[in-house]
């Protein structure tokens, strides 16, 4: 790990402000993905801004119904928050499937849709990555590609994107609030928030220098039945090959998003239209476009198991 210097932000702008000043620093929260990738020198931040002591770890009510998550409530917090498990349980399944309960307690909402990829080539610095160092090339494309996307890649990168969290957020159309170096503040839906690779897979969010994270927005309530099934090759602690968070309504209608299978949450509100018409249908417009490679076209056969799975436990209410 390389030397760097450190602060302690007392307010969101400061801590903003900060970072923009320094090209090359980094918040810092949980710091469970961050300090393992700062070990391996793939980040390698000349600065840190603490932004622990900002408050931003409150769930609160909204006025319109919904829940506001600051972005440092931790997972597990967030997970067991009665509110959550009651009314947006996709989210609180999702959560409960990522990671180990050690990580769960440390890691932050904020944290968690900032994950950086999986990708083995990705962490290995001897590899070439356009994710790490843009233009050197993509190692993954011809290498050993199992766990890597199957649709929305480019011939840049074909990394998925890792969390369970966001694509129960996705699903569930939450805003991301934050707070930028000059003291101003945006919303931004999460549909917008997370980027296919196309040329630029090192620009994976909408974020600009400097932009922190100050909470993630819930609408209303959707009703209806939540699921999340998550498929991975061993029980604990394995990210998934694919993943399904499904929202259904007693008439059959409803929401789904998939996790593992491409560069952010995957989600075709188009698709859902065809829910009444069963599982296959859906999987045909969700999946369309799909371009697995011979490693990873199981993958294909894969979601759509798990999608019919989900949409038979929904009926079962």
């Amino acid at each position: 790990m390389r030397a760097f210097t450190y602060q302690r932000a007392s307010s969101a702008a400061e801590a903003a402000a900060a970072v923009a000043r320094a090209p090359g620093a980094k918040f810092i929260a949980g710091g469970t993905n961050l300090l393992d990738l700062m070990k391996l020198e793939i980040e390698t931040p000349v600065h840190l801004v603490d932004v622990n002591g900002l408050g931003l770890d409150k769930i609160e009510g909204t006025p319109d119904g919904g829940l506001r998550i600051g972005a440092l409530a931790r997972n597990t917090d967030l997970a067991s928050d009665m509110r959550v498990r009651r009314d947006y349980a996709v989210l609180s399944r999702a959560l409960l499937a990522g990671a180990s309960a050690q990580l769960r307690n440390k890691a932050t909402t904020a944290g968690n849709l900032l994950q950086r990829t999986r990708c083995p080539y990705f962490y290995d610095t001897n590899q070439a990555c356009n994710k790490r160092r843009p233009g050197s090339g993509c190692s993954a494309v011809g290498g050993f590609s199992r766990q890597h996307a199957i649709i929305g890649a480019s011939a840049a990168c074909i990394a998925t994107f890792p969390s369970d969290m966001a694509v129960a957020m996705r699903l569930l159309d939450a805003s991301v609030e934050t707070v930028r170096p000059d003291g101003s503040t945006r919303v931004i839906p999460i549909a917008d928030f997370h980027h296919l690779p196309g040329n630029t897979p090192h620009i994976e969010n909408a974020l600009v220098a400097g932009e922190l994270i100050t909470a993630v927005t819930l609408p209303r309530p959707l009703g209806g039945t939540h699921l999340y099934r998550k498929v991975r090759d061993r029980t604990s602690y394995a990210f998934a090959l694919v993943s399904v968070a499904a929202v259904i309504q007693p008439d059959g209608r409803g929401r789904v998003a998939l996790g593992g299978v491409a560069h952010k949450p995957w989600r075709v509100e188009a698709a859902e239209a065809a829910l009444p018409q069963g599982a296959a249908a859906v999987s045909a417009r969700l999946l369309a476009g799909a371009a697995p490679t011979h490693e990873n076209e199981f993958k294909i056969t894969l979601a759509k198991r798990t999608l019919a799975a989900v949409l038979a436990e929904a009926k079962k209410g």
